[in-house]
């Protein structure tokens, strides 16, 4: 990775077939490109031009980000993705499911972040490059962003007189990894999924509840021993995928924890 270019509208990086894009002072965009050009022709050693035989389709990719700080250790995060390739998937798959891959991601590095917050605000934010160590190339864009922000952007958001510069106090990680009130309230996809869930474990949760009762209530000659079996494993069934149904909608709806390393 590397940057090609950086000023006061921002800067511009390119890792092989992905052109990344920050402009001020909130937007960051990322657009990748493979696969041949079907507008381009090729010349034979006549000097005749050519059709190419089989043009492979460009294949398109664009992540937008929108970064908003609206409080001393208080981010919005906007993401919007969109692409050429591959749309059939959204067709056949609710949105929610994607969303459960992004949010792995997002949610995972979110204890980091934070703690390195507050290592940067210990140190001041001229001497943020001694509070960690980025010494590759993937960390071109964090150089080049904090490169801009102490040249162009004051090494720090200015909250004016609506804020003070002390960040808050760090939050129980039930709260700071909340998942519920920071994406599943204002997603209409993952709201909709969470209802719907909890409707289906509720519903596997009276189907082995009624199974257990129907075999109690039956009669030794009325039931045979296949149909009393067939209600005892349904009940048993119903039950477990209830308990695991209830552990995944939690996990990935309400609140995730991760293991890090400087827990």
């Amino acid at each position: 990775m590397s940057i090609q270019k950086l000023d006061l509208n921002g800067f511009t990086s390119k890792q092989l077939f992905v052109n990344s894009y920050f402009i001020p002072p909130c937007m960051f965009y990322g657009s990748f490109g493979s696969g041949g050009d079907p507008s381009k022709k090729s010349t034979s050693s006549a000097g005749t031009t050519e059709e190419p035989p089989s043009p492979v389709p460009q294949k398109n990719m664009l992540l937008l980000f929108y970064c908003i700080p609206v409080s001393p250790g208080n981010s919005r995060l906007i993401l919007a993705t969109s692409r050429n390739f591959g749309d059939w998937m959204q067709r056949f798959f609710p949105r929610w499911l994607f969303h459960i891959r992004q949010n792995l991601v997002l949610d995972s590095d979110l204890y980091l972040l934070h703690v390195e917050e507050r290592k940067i605000m210990d140190v001041g934010p001229l001497n943020w490059h001694k509070s960690c160590f980025v010494p590759t190339k993937a960390d071109a864009n964090v150089v080049a962003f904090r490169t801009w922000l102490k040249k162009y952007g004051g090494t720090q958001v200015d909250w004016g007189t609506k804020f003070s510069r002390l960040l808050p106090p760090t939050p129980p990680r039930e709260q700071l990894f909340d998942r519920y009130w920071s994406h599943t309230v204002n997603c209409s996809s993952c709201s909709l999924a969470y209802r719907r869930l909890n409707a289906l474990e509720i519903a596997l949760q009276v189907i082995s509840i009624a199974s257990i009762g129907i075999v109690a209530a039956g009669k030794q000659g009325i039931m045979s021993a296949i149909a009393r079996n067939t209600l005892v494993s349904m009940a048993v069934l119903c039950f477990v995928a209830s308990k695991w149904l209830s552990h995944f909608t939690y996990k990935t709806f309400r609140y995730h924890d991760y293991d890090h390393g400087l827990r």
